[in-house]
């Protein structure tokens, strides 16, 4: 967004300029001091802990500032036009490039520029732009002064004004600096001894995991298999040297389909680098599309929920958490990307954190009013947050939040949240050794490796999910939702902790 634009849009501005002789002289904006870091992380915890969750808002203008300094100074804008009403229900309806859109950021734009030049910084606001999205309304700008936060509080056109990267640092704790892991995160190898408990081998001779005879998948596969659905997977990518999900794909019972593959994350700093593809190297993603659709093959290898579905996965992440602006930048541009796709129904995403993200909750907000079905991991935790609920964006009205349970009953799975939040469950850890979770295809070869998490919960029920959708492709999304509601233990009574609970998949697939 250059100067000269914001010129043309605040055309009255000038008009006003010129009705004085008087030179308009900067009236001094006195800065306020920023916080302390330790101040900062104990107001977040407390705003945890009194409100069930986070925003920035909640904080004072002092407090984001200490954020931005801590991490990128980037401050996300999330804008709209004055008045309008029923953003979070339009939002993939609206054109940014419009008359009124365009002329909403650029008074903002303009409204800053002014405290600029009001505290004598000398600042070209061009120069502190980073990022105008072109599609969602936000833009992203470089702040290092606490006038500017109070300045976008003031807007009634701004809907946010929050820091795109952060890392909580629990005060007071001996270990600090841990960060939620919404799933099993990185490092997946092929377990060496797996207990012939853990699998049933069918026809051809792939390897059915134990917990998917807990959902009575098996059975309902002579119903369905998910033919002709796309499952949309929002993760770490997909490994290029796992043949099952590249050049084996479509073999064994499983042809007829396809998988596209796409990069939305960008490693690099730099605003003009290239997203890194569409390959995993984290092996999470790996382990999430192989639950989803992984073939039914002769290799002895693991079949996946809907085997014969089709996938567009989408390397959005690094790793599990959407902490950083580039996480977020990610996953913001695969939300759109599959929001887009007409074929896509399912979006799975077992990746999260627990504070929200405006943007990111726009681009969830867009792929639903998409009507795409939104399925989310509820949260997985080694640490600090094993109190805490569902996470983001599984807490939002928008997604359905799975979390894992073991095989003991309603007992939640060691690393996995839950809370009033959650909508389904899926069994997928043993009571009796914690280690042997459910089994997916690692980064390479046919050896299934371990998954565990609420990560794992949620791919399980995306898979799910495209088995109901393949019945009948005609169906809305409220039509599979209900389905899944009716086929679970709780209805019709939701439980406070575990939602409608376990999914019968035969019931699902068949009522």
């Amino acid at each position: 967004m250059t100067r000269k634009l914001m010129a043309i849009a605040g055309a009255a501005m000038l008009l006003y300029s010129c009705s004085t002789q008087e030179e308009n002289i900067p009236q001094p904006i006195q800065e306020s001091p920023i916080v302390t870091q330790e101040n900062l992380n104990q107001s977040i915890l407390d705003k945890l802990i009194e409100h069930d969750e986070f925003e920035w808002s909640m904080l004072s203008p002092s407090h984001v500032l200490t954020a931005l300094v801590q991490e990128d100074s980037i401050l996300t804008v999330g804008y709209q036009p004055e008045g309008f009403v029923g953003l979070n229900t339009s939002i993939h309806q609206i054109d940014i490039s419009s008359d009124s859109w365009v002329n909403a950021k650029v008074s903002i734009m303009n409204e800053l520029q002014n405290v600029f030049d009001q505290l004598g910084t000398n600042v070209e606001l061009e120069d502190r732009i980073t990022i105008e999205h072109d599609v969602l309304p936000y833009f992203k700008i470089k702040v290092h002064e606490v006038a500017i936060i109070n300045k976008l509080r003031e807007l009634s056109s701004v809907r946010y004004a929050e820091p795109q990267s952060f890392t909580f640092v629990e005060p007071n704790v001996t270990n600090p600096g841990t960060r939620v892991e919404s799933g099993a995160g990185c490092g997946v190898s092929p377990a060496s001894n797996i207990p012939s408990s853990d699998f049933v081998t069918v026809s051809p001779g792939s390897k059915v995991p134990w917990n998917f005879y807990v959902h009575n998948i098996p059975s309902a596969w002579n119903y369905s298999t998910g033919d002709n659905i796309t499952v949309g997977l929002i993760d770490t990518g997909i490994s290029d040297d796992q043949a099952k999900l590249n050049s084996q794909y479509s073999s064994g019972q499983s042809t007829g389909r396809f998988i596209n593959k796409y990069g939305t994350y960008v490693s690099s700093w730099w605003w003009w680098a290239n997203p890194d593809g569409p390959d995993d190297r984290c092996g999470h993603g790996t382990q999430m599309a192989g639950t989803i659709v992984a073939p039914r093959t002769s290799s002895g290898s693991i079949v996946g929920v809907a085997y014969n579905a089709n996938m567009a996965a989408v390397r959005g992440t690094s790793d599990v958490v959407i902490n950083g602006g580039r996480e977020k930048d990610g996953v913001s541009d695969a939300l759109v990307l599959l929001g887009n796709r007409s074929d896509v129904r399912v979006i799975s995403m077992s990746i999260g954190d627990v504070f929200s993200s405006g943007q990111v909750k726009d681009a969830v907000r867009y792929a639903y009013g998409k009507g795409k079905m939104i399925i989310a991991a509820a949260g997985t935790s080694l640490t600090w947050t094993s109190w805490w609920g569902v996470i983001f964006p599984a807490n939002m009205s928008e997604t359905v939040a799975v979390t894992g349970i073991k095989d003991n009953g309603y007992n939640r799975c060691d690393i996995c949240h839950d809370g009033s939040k959650v909508d389904f469950t899926v069994t997928m850890q043993r009571a009796s050794n914690t280690s042997r979770n459910s089994l997916t295809l690692a980064m390479s070869g046919n050896q299934p490796a371990y998954v565990g998490g609420s990560s794992t919960a949620t791919a399980t029920t995306a898979g799910i999910a495209a088995m109901i959708w393949a019945t009948n492709p005609s169906q809305s999304r409220a039509d599979v939702l209900d389905r899944m509601k009716r086929a679970s233990d709780f209805y019709p009574n939701r439980n406070g902790n575990f939602g409608w609970g376990n999914i019968d998949a035969l019931q699902a697939v068949t009522n």
